[in-house]
């Protein structure tokens, strides 16, 4: 579409170019900016346009327009209103979805703008109106409908306005009441009082009584027969009677127009399909509820204009007020339009570019105005974070048959393709310990296996009432927390159970299990030491990808191949890997490029194979969703701009993410629909109803209301003290508004104690985790390198070689949770190095060597290297001179800092007389200073000082990781 200066309304340039709302009125024929302080306040004989900007995970901007039309607006503002959007849309690019809203008929997308309701006021600018001058308050009666959003609607003040099925607020100058019906629901009834709240807030300045009056409910009830006393004493209710609001529009059999010079002409077809849209025409597509305007990329300005005037007036031939008007675009429909079609092709042949979006641009430019916001952005590239404490305790149980057998802490780690998996993870929450309980399939495993690993895992959560959030997960598709939790993650071929033995049998193929005189292949994958796997794949040249390294293995050959796009850190998790699955065997290092002729042998010779990265289903914007589960059948409701408010404590909501989806169960849900919560959500997954290509085997999560973890809170501003409250949304919100304040919860007891590290004192000792029990602990690992990092390790194995001819970077210590560090110390060395490091940029000045302090004989003693000049010497000896005397100081200290000390013997993974009430992540931090010395063969500050991965490896050595 092309697009020039005269198509682009003065008031529009600049729009939609950061997140939020932008709203304009019609005055004139002329769109007008509303100021922010206005927003959400409507005037009945007015017409709006509102621009909502929403930013997306991948860097674009998405614009959603509405044009509302007040009851006592003109035609004529109505159909400016009408034609500015469609200008509007083009100054975006032509890609935004207009949606046309009429006075008490609004699309539960436009009132969730305005949470939580809007109440438009009498008045108006080019109808004529005044707008309601500030005056003695009115008593006033109102109408509310939604369970989700709040549709208000002023009604007469008269007895025969009240009926059993709706929620009616009375507003009078000292009390507001809000009568339910008999017939209506908790969840209507609890979003009502979010109505009363706005009331008592906007008109009252949050200064006023709010009573409850229940329908029925006897006259002995003071604030009942207030309320009655309004309309002069109680009396009993008429039946609802419809009228025109209440008049439903069906849904009708979809119906397809052409528009042809302005008018709607009728498309004959035997089915709706996708070839039946024009990209030179505009369509109209009339379902009933909604009618859409599809609008072809190659259609003028004008001829859009033109199909939007001809919807209009098909809606007023046919008497239909409340039916919804949308306008897509080719290329950007809707998912609710495209599945009125038959058949609607995944890719079109319609080439969609940037090139409108960017003309647009650099129109706007040359008149000065920021055009950032209207081209996409970068996506912001971000390292997924678990957002979950991994210092937890972790059990894992492999499923055989209708059993489960809990694994040894070393194994706990290595799963088979053709097993399943139950795994238990406690760990410290906000105020109590929280619990983790997931069951993990592996692609090989068999049906009946993972049917028996579900029912063993609903009776664990059920011991323990329901409270730890569930996962179901499978090989493939782990997410970050699993990995993390886990941290060394290993999966081996074929499986040991008796399930996949029997299905082996039966299927008469051989058994691929894994055994080390086999030739084997891992792909070496992770993020660093605390997020890492190696996943066997098939020992030919074709698994091999640049992106990644491998460690390949036969009896007692053993290589590591590195990618040529793979990064020194990736080469470190093969050695930490390594000490895994070939401990105490040296390895042969083999470069991308340069490979033995024996590698390739192993292999069964060469071939092609990939170097791009394996794509795994990124994260996308997350949508919420009502759900209702009813004889097999899922219904969905999506909840738009959604918050914490909106789980309500009655109901089952599902968060779809994409790359994994949330099923939240409220406390008041019944005990039947919970047990079909993994139901639901697999149902979810299969119905696809975004039409987003979900995967069947996308990890899905049951959330119970109370015991939210923080990879789920996370997607909400959210209240740990809302979601511990008692009762029903109605209760708990009526609590609210008549306290004025959230009343706070009693909190939880602990089930049982837990330290900061996560260890419960009361499971037993073979239960707690063992970080490093896989790693040999003899040594650290050194083999198969290349001679630089041969070099580096060298260099931080003997700390003592540390060259002090250049500052020392400053390193923050790390102290336990129990300790807080001397301020006063740290301040003083602050202070110390800053006024050294002044002193370095003062070239004129010679160095003063201070005399050097006494210092023990285990103090480290570095010496310079032979090239260095004098200046270069006496600079390298201030260093040292301060880091010996800071050290002594930290060493002398460190017995008094409160932090109690044990002996080694008793802080090392191993042990047998353990330590239960420490740190878990910190041992070295309890052992004495002179000890430490011994053992890491330096001070406490000269290790921290140390990058972190050269501080784990010191400690696994010493089997203190």
């Amino acid at each position: 579409m092309a697009v020039s200066m005269r198509d682009l309304d003065p008031a529009f340039q600049g729009a939609g170019q950061k997140a939020g709302i932008e709203i304009w009125r019609i005055e004139n024929f002329r769109p007008m900016p509303v100021p922010k302080s206005s927003y959400g306040k409507f005037f009945t004989g007015d017409s709006y346009v509102i621009l909502k900007t929403t930013a997306l995970k991948n860097g674009a901007l998405r614009h959603d327009i509405h044009y509302w039309l007040g009851k006592d607006t003109t035609q004529d503002e109505a159909g400016t209103a009408a034609v500015k959007t469609v200008e509007l849309d083009a100054a975006l690019g032509g890609r935004a979805v207009q949606y046309r809203e009429v006075q008490g008929h609004e699309t539960e997308k436009f009132l969730s703008y305005f949470k939580p309701c809007i109440i438009p006021q009498p008045g108006g600018v080019a109808s004529g109106f005044k707008h309601a001058e500030a005056e003695e308050h009115k008593t006033r009666l109102y109408v509310c409908k939604g369970k989700h959003v709040v549709h208000v609607k002023e009604v007469s003040f008269a007895r025969s306005s009240l009926n059993h099925d709706d929620i009616f607020i009375l507003d009078t100058k000292s009390k507001i009441f809000q009568f339910n019906g008999s017939n209506s629901s908790i969840q209507e009834r609890a979003k009502a009082l979010e109505v009363v709240q706005y009331i008592k807030d906007t008109y009252h300045d949050g200064k006023c009584e709010v009573a409850s009056i229940e329908d029925g409910k006897l006259m002995a009830d003071a604030e009942t027969g207030e309320f009655w006393g309004f309309f002069g004493g109680f009396a009993p209710l008429p039946r609802k009677t419809a009228n025109e609001d209440d008049k439903a529009v069906d849904s009708l059999p979809a119906k397809l127009f052409c528009i042809l010079k302005g008018q709607a002409e009728p498309v004959q077809a035997d089915s709706l399909t996708r070839e039946l849209l024009d990209t030179n025409k505009c369509y109209i597509l009339d379902c009933g509820v909604e009618v859409f305007v599809w609008m072809g990329r190659n259609t003028s300005l004008d001829e859009r204009k033109s199909a939007s005037s001809a919807a209009e007036e098909l809606l007023r031939s046919l008497d239909r007020p409340k039916s919804h008007i949308i306008r897509v675009i080719e290329g950007f429909e809707t998912v609710m339009f495209r599945s009125k079609f038959d058949m609607w092709p995944e890719t079109t042949a319609v080439t969609v570019s940037e090139d409108g979006r960017g003309k647009v641009a650099a129109l706007l430019k040359r008149q000065g105005v920021n055009v950032k916001g209207l081209l996409k952005a970068a996506p912001v590239k971000e390292e997924p974070q678990p957002y979950i404490d991994c210092t937890g305790n972790l059990q894992v149980w492999r499923v055989n048959g209708q059993e489960k057998t809990l694994l040894s802490a070393s194994d706990q780690s290595k799963f088979y393709s053709g097993d399943c998996y139950i795994f238990q993870y406690s760990y410290p929450g906000e105020d109590k310990e929280e619990h983790l309980i997931g069951t993990w399939f592996g692609k090989q495993s068999v049906e009946e296996e993972r049917t028996s690993a579900i029912s063993l895992a609903t009776k664990m959560v059920e011991s323990l009432k329901f409270l730890p959030a569930q996962a179901r997960i499978y090989e493939g598709n782990e997410p970050i927390q699993f990995f993390s939790i886990f941290q060394s993650f290993i999966v081996f071929k074929g499986g040991v159970s008796d399930g996949y033995k029997k299905y082996i049998a039966e299927k008469e193929v051989p058994d691929d299990t894994y055994t080390e005189d086999r030739v084997a292949l891992f792909r070496v994958q992770g993020s660093g030491p605390d997020n890492m796997q190696a996943i066997q794949v098939e020992p030919v040249a074709s698994s091999l990808n640049s992106s990644y390294c491998y460690i390949l293995n036969s009896g007692s050959s053993v290589f590591n191949w590195s990618g040529n796009l793979t990064t020194p850190e990736d080469q470190e998790l093969v050695e930490r890997q390594l000490d895994v699955i070939k401990p105490n065997v040296q390895s042969k290092p083999q470069k991308e490029g340069s490979e033995s002729e024996q590698f390739w042998e192993f292999l069964g010779g060469k071939s092609e194979y990939p170097s791009q990265k394996i794509a795994r289903d990124a994260e996308n914007d997350p949508h919420l969703f009502s759900c209702t589960f009813s004889k097999g059948n899922l219904k969905v409701t999506e909840i738009f701009n959604f918050t914490q408010d909106d789980l309500m404590t009655e109901d089952i909501f599902i968060l779809d993410c994409h790359s994994e989806i949330f099923v939240w169960v409220g406390q008041q849900v019944d005990s039947k629909n919970r047990m079909h919560a993994l139901t639901i959500g697999e149902k979810f997954l299969e119905r696809d109803f975004l039409l987003e290509k979900l995967s069947h085997t996308a990890p899905i999560y049951i959330i119970m209301e109370g015991s939210e973890p923080p990879f789920f809170t996370r997607f909400f501003t959210w209240d740990s003290g809302k979601s511990a409250m008692q009762g029903n949304s109605f209760q708990r919100k009526l609590a609210i508004v008549k306290n004025g304040i959230s009343p706070t919860p009693e909190k939880p007891k602990r089930r049982t104690p837990v330290s900061y590290g996560g260890r419960s004192s009361s499971l037993p000792e073979k239960s707690q985790r063992s970080r490093s029990m896989s790693f040999s602990p003899d040594r650290v690992r050194v083999r198969g390198r290349s001679p630089a990092f041969n070099a580096l390790a060298a260099n931080f194995e003997n700390p003592n070689s540390r060259n002090l001819s250049t500052p020392p970077p400053m390193v923050r210590k790390l102290y336990p949770k129990s300790v807080t560090p001397d301020s006063s110390k740290l301040d003083s060395r602050s202070a110390a190095i800053a006024a050294l490091s002044a002193s370095f940029e003062q070239p004129a000045r010679e160095p003063v060597v201070p005399k050097t302090p006494k210092v023990t004989e285990e103090a480290p003693k570095p010496k310079p290297k032979p090239e260095t000049n004098s200046k270069e010497k006496a600079m390298s000896s201030r260093i040292e001179a301060l880091t010996i005397e800071e050290d002594v100081k930290e060493g002398e200290a460190e017995d008094e800092e409160g932090l109690p000390i044990y002996p080694y013997e008793r802080l090392k993974t191993t042990s047998i007389e353990p330590v239960a009430e420490i740190d878990v992540t910190k041992r070295e931090t309890y052992l004495s200073s002179e000890e430490f010395r011994q053992k890491f063969g330096m001070t406490k500050d000269a290790f921290y000082k140390l990058p972190k991965w050269k501080q784990n490896k010191l400690k696994m050595a010493l089997q203190l990781f």
